[in-house]
């Protein structure tokens, strides 16, 4: 079994890594780690940015902090997003993928 790995790195107190979104999907959440990003399944469609505000809303909820916390660095029209979350801790993403 190889070992679920998500590439971050750490800078200003803020951890920036890789989210793959899923949309449309039955119900909004962290799924686990999909070739070294997070996967985050988003019940909201990609239109008019509803997806990127519920992937907001979901990684706020998910690492507890404010929405305003949480930041699309890139990809904001695409399935593969880079997010900056200020505050989040290293050990918290750990603990999200290896609690999937």
């Amino acid at each position: 079994m190889q070992a679920k790995v998500i590439r971050y790195s750490e800078l200003d107190s803020a951890l920036t890594f890789a989210v793959r979104v899923v949309v449309r999907a039955s119900s909004s959440g962290i799924v686990g780690e999909h070739d070294g990003a997070l996967r985050v399944r988003i019940a909201a469609p990609p239109v008019e940015g509803a997806a990127n505000r519920e992937l907001i809303k979901v990684l706020a909820k998910s690492f507890k902090l404010p929405r305003n916390a949480v930041e699309i660095v890139s990809g904001a029209n695409s399935r593969c997003k880079t997010v900056r979350i200020q505050g989040a801790k290293p050990a918290r993403l750990e603990q999200l993928i290896l609690s999937r």
